[in-house]
């Protein structure tokens, strides 16, 4: 199976993760990583990624994935793919809510629970389906109160085309707040590979016309990230 190919199965899963587009699998390739595509039947399949380690072998993960009901039927397809790629190891992060019932089915297949995450462990999801006002009301008073004065001040957010100022603001959060940036090459080729289809919109929030925080948001389905 091709990326094309992936791309057109993904449409039975109107609600697959952004991570499990083949625009991120080709974003991946670009950085290290080697997309591969699996599935069982019309109704389970999963985008691995193949990262090269010393002595032929690989490291084989699955972000936010697999799709469908997966257990056990798609395992005998992971684990062909994983051995043909010489994966001494593969990760999966699935999708879903965390329980102790997946937590279980995932340890009857054969998987142990992992101390290390790559994605974020837990989210926030907000509907925006209600108008401005509902979306406001529940949120902290401190908070309503942020977003009115900043208003007030003149702060205004619109679409922005310039990555490399982008990718700058990125390198000085993550150094003062000590977490890990993407390069400008990076974030370049992400808003290469999503943004003419609509998937992907990078946001600058200026006052007085000088850029003061921005925001690359990605796009599948209904959902946004």
């Amino acid at each position: 199976m091709d990326s094309t190919e992936w791309t057109n199965y993904l449409e039975r899963f109107p609600q697959a993760h952004l991570l499990q587009t083949s625009e991120w699998g080709i974003l991946k390739s670009s950085f290290g990583w080697r997309a591969r595509w699996v599935q069982a039947d019309d109704d389970t399949g999963a985008q691995i990624l193949f990262r090269k380690l010393p002595l032929g072998f690989t490291l084989a993960y699955i972000p936010k994935g697999p799709l469908g009901e997966w257990l056990p039927e798609l395992l005998p397809a992971i684990n062909q793919v994983c051995q043909e790629e010489r994966a001494f190891m593969l990760k999966i992060e699935p999708d879903a809510a965390w329980d102790r019932d997946l937590a279980d089915q995932l340890q009857t297949h054969g998987f142990s629970p992992s101390a290390q995450t790559i994605q974020p462990q837990r989210t926030i999801t907000i509907d925006l389906t209600p108008d401005e006002d509902e979306i406001l009301a529940r949120m902290k008073q401190k908070t309503r109160y942020n977003i009115r004065l900043a208003t007030r001040k003149g702060v205004i957010v619109r679409a922005w085309q310039d990555v490399t100022s982008f990718s700058k603001m990125m390198v000085e959060t993550a150094t003062r707040d000590d977490f890990g940036a993407h390069s400008e090459a990076y974030f370049q080729r992400a808003y290469e590979l999503f943004h003419p289809s609509g998937a992907c919109e990078l946001l600058v929030a200026e006052v007085e016309r000088e850029p003061v925080a921005a925001i690359m948001v990605f796009r599948h389905g209904t959902r946004a990230w």
